[in-house]
Order: C-alpha cells, then structure tokens, then sequence
C-alpha cells in the first residue's frame, strides 16, 4: 500500500514550508483526552485566527500580529496562558479599533468555531419584528462556538463580550457556518442527527429545523453565493440544501465510509467532501457528477477495505480561495495539497495527530490543529491564475452549471467552464 500512485516519485514532490506553529500550554499530569483542536477559523476579513485549545478555551489571536511573531522569532510561538483571559461577561468598546490578543472560556469543551461579519443592508428574515436587542452594525465581528452540551455561543470579538446563548440542540455542536453574504444567518451541525438555522439579526430566533440525516452530522457548508448549504456526516451520501426554501435539493452518492468535511469553491462551481473512504471527491453541485478524485491510499481500496478501519481515514478538506488549490489532511501522517486537475499532490506536509485545516482568508496560508491543542501553519502552493481561470471564475460566481450549457459556446470551452477539462 502506498500514499501516492506509481507513476508519481513521492521524492520528487515539494515540501511546504513551514511557517510557525502555536502550541498550547500543557499542565503537568495534563490528561490527554479533552485537549483536541477541532477547529480553527480564520475571521473573512483576515483580522483575527481563533481555534479551541482543548477543554473549554478558544483562543483569538490579530492574524498580522501572529504573522509578525513567525518572522520576528521564528516558526515556535507557545501561547502565553497569562495572556489576557476575558470573562464572559467582560466588556470594553475601546478595543474594536486595534485587535488584541484574547483567551475566552466558553464554559465547556468546544468543537466549532465560525466568525460571521455584518451587513447592514442585510435584514433579518423575520419582517414582523420591529425591536431587536442587538443592531449590528458595518464593523460587527462575531465568533460562534458549539459546545459539547449542545449549546452556541456568540461572542463579539472585538471585546470578548457574552452577545446570545443559543439553546436547542441535544447533543455536540459539531459544526457551524455563517452565510457569506453577511446576513448573519448561521447554521449548526449538531450528533442529534439536525441542522439548525438561527437568525442572529433576530437576537438569535431559531428559524428552521434541516432534518433527513440518520445519524450524527458532522460539518456543514454554505456555497459563496449562501444560496446552497451542504452537509455530512455519519452516512455514505452528501446532502444538499436550498437555503432560501429550506429543502433538501438531493443527496450525493458514491463515497464508501462517513464523510466527514465539506467545502465550496469560491466560485460555488465545485464542492469538496472528504470521507474515511481514504478519498476526496470534487462534485459539481449543480449535477451531482464527480469531477475528480484525490486518494490518499494506493491502490484504492476496494468498497470493503474502505469502508472499514483503513489507517487513511481523510479528516479534513478546504478550498483555497484561488479555486485552483485544495488542502486535506489523512491519519497518514500528512497534509496534501492538490491542484483541481491533478490527481496527485503538488505538495505535502507533515502532521501527526491533525484534525482540522482551513486556508487563510488571503489563500497564502494553511492552518492545521491536532489532538493536543495545537495548531501549525505553513505556505501554500502560489500560482498566479490564468486569465481563463479568473473569468471562468466570474462567470460560475453567476451561472450554474444548467445555464452555462444552454450557452451558444464551442463544446471545449463549454467542457472549460465547467471544470472538465
């Protein structure tokens, strides 16, 4: 069994450099259990990193700051557990103009994490509230995190102040993602087999309940355009959701094990799901074909082998945000980086024990976080793209694929725009 096909010298393959590491204290007879990093986000204007240092702590750091730190002192950086620790009631509006470093408690072991940002032109879907306790304005920056009770809590990240406790769900919180549009709709993937849809311009009201998974559901992600949600978890298929019906629009089928991550593209044209099938599978959404496939384990396992424990269960999958890139992250020991029409990883890195990545908002750098709290960053594949590429781009931000194959265009470059060449 090998990571990478025949064909493919695995010496030859670039090694990403490394770019800093923030590890988390640890305690002496610190037990291991209960310290895992299963998030880590990048806030959409690139001012903060936060992620879950194990047992209940989220740690928010200014991104340029962190930055500055690699450089001035090298890739190691162990948090400071002296740094400044918020309470959940504490407040101070004079922060909101330089970010500053924060500890937040959240008062149970956290496994989400999602920053949402406001815009005021966006209104709260319920019409037939004139009063609301919170009025978020353009410069609002928001930090959800799900807990292992089943509660979310919202925080403003420039203060560190307690904002909305969202009760409903009855089990782990696995999951969370704001809609990009900046509506501050936010939806949680929780073990209680639901998704849940909250109206945090609507002080939080809970506005629909996305029921058809069988069991836990383990992420959740909208598309660039917050039209379409998708979903997965401890089952085979992939679900996907129309956002402004609240309807399941079908159900993706081809994976062999849990799927466990999913990501858009940012053009929305191409949808990444990872499994413990040992595979990533790139979708267009819009059909429900399989573009591509990136294995982690060679030769592929058959359904049964695949289906079972397999030492290459795949956790994590991101898009970058250059559409030409996609990260992922195995129990082999290693983190991939691949092109979307490469069948094998143009870099690699490596990486006991990871759980999670996320690329930041510039696309520059992957974030990855592990069992132990931690969490290690290094450079990522830079590619100035093509000019086919960036109009490709705009055109699939406005056209799904139904559309672009009514276009009167010669077939090669219909088979271009939607990704199959």
């Amino acid at each position: 069994m090998a990571s990478f096909p025949a064909r493919v010298n695995e010496k030859e393959i670039v090694r990403s450099r490394t770019i800093g590491e923030l590890l988390a204290p640890a305690a002496p007879f610190d037990k291991k259990c209960g310290r895992e990093n299963w998030t880590v986000a990048f806030a959409p204007d690139g001012s903060y990193f936060a992620w879950s240092q194990g047992r209940r702590t989220v740690k928010l750091v200014p991104w340029s700051q962190c930055l500055k730190n690699f450089l001035l002192h090298g890739p190691k950086n162990i948090t400071n557990a002296s740094s400044l620790r918020l309470s959940r009631q504490n407040s101070d509006g004079g922060q909101k103009n330089k970010p500053c470093e924060h500890i937040i408690d959240c008062g149970d072991i956290v496994w989400s994490l999602a920053f949402g940002s406001s815009v005021p032109e966006k209104q709260s879907r319920c019409v037939n509230i004139e009063w609301h306790r919170f009025r978020f304005g353009q410069d609002q920056l928001l930090l959800a995190t799900g807990l292992n009770n089943g509660r979310i809590k919202i925080w403003d990240v420039y203060t560190g102040k307690l904002l909305l406790n969202l009760v409903d769900h009855t089990e782990v919180v696995r999951d969370l993602t704001f809609a990009p549009d900046g509506s501050l709709i936010l939806v949680s993937a929780s073990r209680d087999k639901t998704l849940r849809v909250w109206d945090l311009k609507d002080d939080g009201n809970m506005m629909k309940v996305l029921r058809g998974h069988q069991n836990w559901v383990y992420s959740c992600a909208f598309s660039p355009d917050s039209s379409l949600l998708c979903s997965v978890g401890a089952s085979k298929a992939v679900f996907l959701w129309n956002m402004d019906k609240y309807t399941m629009i079908r159900k993706l089928e081809g994976h062999h094990h849990d799927v466990v991550a999913c990501d858009f593209s940012p053009d929305g044209a191409l949808l990444a799901t990872a499994s413990y099938d040992t595979r990533v599978y790139i979708w267009d959404p819009h059909t429900g074909d399989i573009l591509m496939e990136f294995g982690h384990l060679f030769p592929p396992p058959t359904p049964i082998f695949a289906g079972g424990a397999n030492d290459r269960w795949v956790r994590s999958v991101s898009f970058s945000h250059d559409g030409l890139h996609v990260a992922s992250l195995a129990d082999d020991k290693m983190v991939r980086f691949w092109r979307i029409d490469e069948d094998y990883p143009v870099q690699v890195a490596p990486l006991s024990n990871g759980l999670c990545c996320a690329f930041s908002t510039d696309g520059s750098v992957l974030a990855a976080g592990t069992h132990d709290g931690s969490v290690y960053f290094w450079a990522t594949p830079r590619q100035v793209p093509s000019l086919q590429h960036l109009c490709r781009m705009s055109i699939r931000r406005v056209m799904p694929t139904q559309e672009v194959r009514e276009l009167p265009i010669p077939s090669k470059v219909l088979e271009f725009l939607s990704y199959r060449v």
